[in-house]
């Protein structure tokens, strides 16, 4: 049987303490819920007691918390069963993840909070065309947007340019009542709300005005150049192989592409294949664009959306199995 030992970390700091326990001790439940040792807090003195090598992994997560902690960011629940993700299951380094700040309005700090996702956030950094592909709830579009929103305040690109195929479902924009703005604006309404979660609604409205933020349907970008811009394709799943690539043959000289997407979530009519499922076979091999994937691991929404995405992805599978067999 192994022996059992004990180690003694001194937080040094009341307020550390407090946000570490969390109200009514929710982060401390967490913690224990999730680390394979004892944990306990009394004052500042945290105390792991368990075996050797539980109680090692323990600390050098609640370690990596800590530094998350004294950054000054923002600790929530949700956020410490995402660090308890990433340190315990994935093995990485959850200061590093949390410790990249995409943008900040308000006081709300917005980046990434699962590996993919700083994987993500890296890859639009290096890369001229990133595609991040996965399922609804991973941050794709919201950090693209975020993205583009520090670049174009800290003019590294003139003006944002945000757009998505604007059939979807059957519906066609020939069929809704209004003019085209009124018609194409429920389409755009996730765009939309995560700017208004990043940039004041008068100065937005201003940016909008004047051009230097710009939201349109795909058919829109056919015969364009986008220079000085920062692009995002939304929905790309949506697309066809042919508006994939006119898509991206609009990319100008100093400008910047993301590419979003759910392959589960297709709405084309039957028959009609996706350009976003073709298009790692045909650019995968060119220096200078970036394939991202997210799978359920990387949802940031309520836990049960997790488990559904992971669910139908189960059911999914099973069932293409079943066909080839």
């Amino acid at each position: 049987m192994a022996a059992s030992v004990k180690r003694v970390v001194d937080l040094e700091d009341n307020g550390v303490a407090l946000v570490l326990a969390g109200e009514h001790d929710a982060h401390l439940k967490i913690l224990e819920q999730r680390l394979d040792c004892d944990l306990t807090l009394r004052g500042n003195v945290l105390t792991f007691e368990g075996t050797a090598a539980p109680v090692a992994k323990a600390v050098a997560a609640v370690q990596e918390l800590l530094t998350v902690i004294r950054s000054g960011r923002p600790v929530s629940p949700a956020m410490v069963e995402s660090l308890m993700d990433i340190a315990v299951s994935a093995n990485g380094k959850p200061s590093e993840v949390y410790g990249d700040v995409v943008w900040t309005h308000r006081g709300r700090q917005i980046g990434p909070r699962t590996v993919n996702q700083k994987c993500y956030v890296d890859a639009i950094r290096a890369n001229t065309i990133t595609f991040g592909i996965g399922p609804a709830g991973t941050g794709k579009t919201y950090l693209a947007t975020a993205m583009a929103v520090g670049a174009f305040f800290s003019k590294t690109f003139g003006r944002i340019i945000l757009t998505r195929p604007a059939v979807e479902a059957g519906e066609s924009l020939g069929f809704l009542p209004g003019t085209i703005s009124e018609k194409v604006d429920p389409y755009f309404r996730p765009l939309f709300d995560a700017l208004y979660d990043m940039i004041d609604g008068e100065k937005l409205a201003a940016l909008i005005e004047k051009g230097e933020i710009e939201i349109a349907p795909l058919a829109f970008m056919r015969g364009r150049t986008l220079n000085d811009s920062f692009i995002i394709l939304d929905e790309a799943q949506n697309t066809s192989p042919e508006q994939i690539k006119m898509f991206l043959t609009r990319l100008g000289f100093g400008s910047k592409m993301v590419v979003t997407g759910d392959v589960t979530q297709i709405d084309l009519p039957a028959g009609r294949q996706s350009g976003l499922v073709t298009v790692p076979d045909v650019l995968t091999s060119i220096d200078d664009i970036a394939f991202v994937p997210f799978d359920s691991r990387d949802v940031v929404r309520h836990k049960l959306v997790q488990r559904i995405v992971a669910a139908y992805k189960k059911h999914g599978d099973r069932v293409a199995q079943e066909k080839s067999e």
